[in-house]
């Protein structure tokens, strides 16, 4: 048989992706060893390998099937864009994609005016502006303090997520227009999913069975 490969995004969703995971029967003993070193982890028994990377290199690792199963951000997927089936919200990590800004450039939205937009997401930005608002902007790509930018009139808007808010009232900013919900997602590789679809496929079903009673999604 061979090995399933799951590449997580590293970092706190990693630590609740292996929770779920637990539920389902999906353990790797490896991976609570905080001081090891090694890149991959292997459960034998189950013949499954996992790896941490890098959010943005997870649905690169599983376009190109060096990871067969991807659990990462729907921000990242819509960032990256890459070619690959999106089979599974997990609901943890949930948050939005907003655009924000002062009170006072909610009208320049609403008016279609030309202005600048400051993000870490320029394709998503790029997305919602040119393709569902159809209004043309200036997207400028920063990768500190986005809330920073309107702040010293780099842009009129800003691109980023929104959690609890706090931050962008701290500073003077508000929740202007909703892109889109985001939570953590399984990808699969569009070849695995056809090499080894019995395999994933029990996953899949044993993971939505999980999310749905531990209320994750609605």
């Amino acid at each position: 048989m061979e090995y399933i490969t799951f590449a997580l995004a590293k970092g706190r969703m990693a630590k609740k992706t292996l929770e779920i995971f637990e539920q389902i029967g999906i353990t790797c003993e490896e991976m609570k060893d905080e001081k090891t070193r090694k890149l991959i982890f292997t459960n034998e028994e189950l013949k499954l390998r996992f790896f941490l990377a890098k959010a943005n290199d997870v649905p690169t690792y599983v376009e190109y099937g060096a990871a067969d199963i991807g659990i990462v951000g729907k921000d990242t997927i819509l960032e990256e864009g890459r070619r690959l089936y999106e089979v599974v919200d997990l609901g943890i990590g949930k948050c939005r994609m907003c655009v924000c800004g002062p009170e006072s450039a909610r009208e320049v939205l609403t008016h279609h005016e030309l202005i600048r937009v400051a993000t870490k997401y320029p394709n998503i930005a790029k997305d919602y502006f040119y393709n569902r608002k159809h209004q043309t902007v200036e997207i400028i790509k920063l990768n500190g303090s986005i809330e920073l930018a309107p702040i010293v009139g780099l842009s009129e808007v800003i691109v980023d997520i929104v959690e609890t808010g706090s931050t962008l009232r701290e500073n003077g900013l508000t929740v202007l227009e909703e892109i889109c919900p985001l939570s953590a997602r399984m990808v699969v590789n569009q070849v695995s999913m056809k090499m080894e679809q019995e395999r994933i496929q029990k996953i899949i079903v044993a993971l939505r069975e999980a999310t749905r009673i531990e209320g994750r999604i609605v």
